[in-house]
């Protein structure tokens, strides 16, 4: 019984920390569209300006997406096939978590160690409630007919945010929420007949 505890706590642990770092993806798009005319892009400055982050934040988002377009065979162009426009969304998340209230062995003041006093007892005690906050963050990455200026394709990525200092996480990040939302694109070309 010991053995399953000890191994189950590290399975939970990685089950909890894998939760955290995964984006939720959502697309959708126009089923008049034909995907397979778009050949090359540029950025569509006025909707990036009004995405609400950083500066840096914007080129790093801009860097991830033109490798994923590279990645698709996009080519960026001066009289492009389609607009790329980001905008972003975040909001803080609070998590209120109800701690065990029943016995248990461990640590701490008990009337039956040796006559009261701090030390290694069993006793019965309330762990009270946690809370912690997370700031959760969505980007959208929207693709626009440059022709008709119409919006053919959305994708959405939902997920915590890294507050870290380490700039190389942050980057890894973004790669990440980027890539994710565009292995949704092209639109499964099933799905379009």
């Amino acid at each position: 019984m010991k053995k399953m505890k000890i191994l189950a706590i590290p399975l939970l642990v990685v089950l909890f920390l894998s939760s955290c770092t995964s984006v939720r993806v959502l697309s959708d798009y126009d089923r008049a569209a034909n995907f397979n005319e778009y050949k090359s892009y540029a950025f569509y400055k006025t909707g990036i300006d009004k995405a609400q982050i950083s500066d840096l934040d914007k080129k790093r988002i801009l860097r991830a997406i033109e490798t994923e377009m590279g990645s698709k065979g996009f080519v960026k162009s001066d009289s492009p096939d389609i607009l790329v426009s980001i905008f972003t969304k975040e909001r803080e998340q609070v998590d209120v978590y109800n701690n065990y209230w029943g016995g248990g062995f461990g640590w701490g003041w008990s009337p039956y160690y040796w006559g009261g006093g701090f030390g290694p007892g069993w006793g019965w005690g309330w762990g009270g409630n946690s809370v912690s906050t997370r700031t959760e963050g969505s980007l959208y990455i929207d693709l626009i007919d440059a022709k008709n200026k119409e919006l053919v394709w959305q994708g959405k990525g939902v997920g915590t945010l890294s507050n870290s200092k380490n700039i190389e996480k942050k980057e890894a990040r973004i790669q990440e929420f980027v890539s994710e939302i565009l292995q949704q694109y092209p639109p499964n070309a099933v799905a379009l007949k």
